[in-house]
């Protein structure tokens, strides 16, 4: 069973799993995969609390997580990127998997080595250097928007959790427009809250964006139909 531990934002946590059902090849209700889903809203804000200005969320989290072990989750995906500033410190503390989204992103890209890969995120997934690191592993560099761009990309994600979509579509499309005009092979909408806004993005930009909440779905639907096929060769 999938476990969400989701509501960071909210809207966000049922794109994600929409984006679930989508990429689960079924013909049927039973051929879909269980979920169970805490959106928790409550766990303080992620990057007030990495700039020293809020409360810790791991608490919050911690107390999500086990909702989520309780409920019988044998995998466990959080759609927010900057929440996997936690990742570590969650696993530690349970015996259940939980899938990385900059890992499923890295299993996606098709950009070759030495390519330069846009990320558009919060400024604390940006400055904490989660997406940096993990695709530094695969030979891959990457570009933010600059210190103007990133304040224009932070109000547009505010504006996403606030329901006001049009005029935060209309800012992330520049600012990954301008990261592509930079020389970007591809972006990374790094923020759950992006993907939200550029749906509807079209012609050679669509061709560029990576949806990171699309490919933890992804990775989840992997995780679970390899699960439930270890059960049934077991069983059998």
């Amino acid at each position: 069973m999938l476990g969400v531990l989701g509501g960071m934002g909210p809207m966000a946590t049922v794109d994600f799993m929409a984006k679930v059902v989508r990429n689960t090849p079924a013909a049927c209700d039973q051929d879909h995969i269980p979920m169970v889903v805490c959106s928790a809203s409550d766990i303080p804000d992620r990057n007030a609390a990495l700039r020293g200005e809020g409360a810790d969320p791991l608490p919050a989290m911690r107390d999500a997580l086990r909702r989520l072990e309780a409920a019988g989750a044998t995998c466990i995906a959080i759609p927010c990127n900057t929440a996997h500033m936690w990742h570590c410190a969650l696993q530690y503390a349970t015996p259940v998997l939980i899938l990385h989204i900059v890992d499923a992103v890295t299993f996606e890209l098709t950009a070759r080595k030495g390519d330069c890969i846009g990320v558009l995120g919060t400024t604390s997934t940006i400055e904490g250097r989660l997406y940096q690191e993990r695709l530094s592993y695969k030979g891959l560099s990457c570009r933010a928007p600059d210190a103007a761009g990133q304040e224009e990309v932070m109000r547009a994600i505010r504006l996403v959790k606030a329901g006001q979509l049009a005029e935060a579509t209309e800012i992330l499309q520049a600012q990954a427009e301008a990261l592509v005009a930079a020389g970007c092979s591809q972006v990374v909408m790094a923020c759950t809250e992006i993907p939200v806004a550029l749906a509807s993005a079209e012609g050679t930009l669509r061709t560029k964006l990576v949806d990171a909440t699309e490919a933890l779905a992804r990775a989840c639907v992997r995780a679970c139909k390899t699960d439930a096929a270890s059960e049934i060769a077991f069983a059998a």
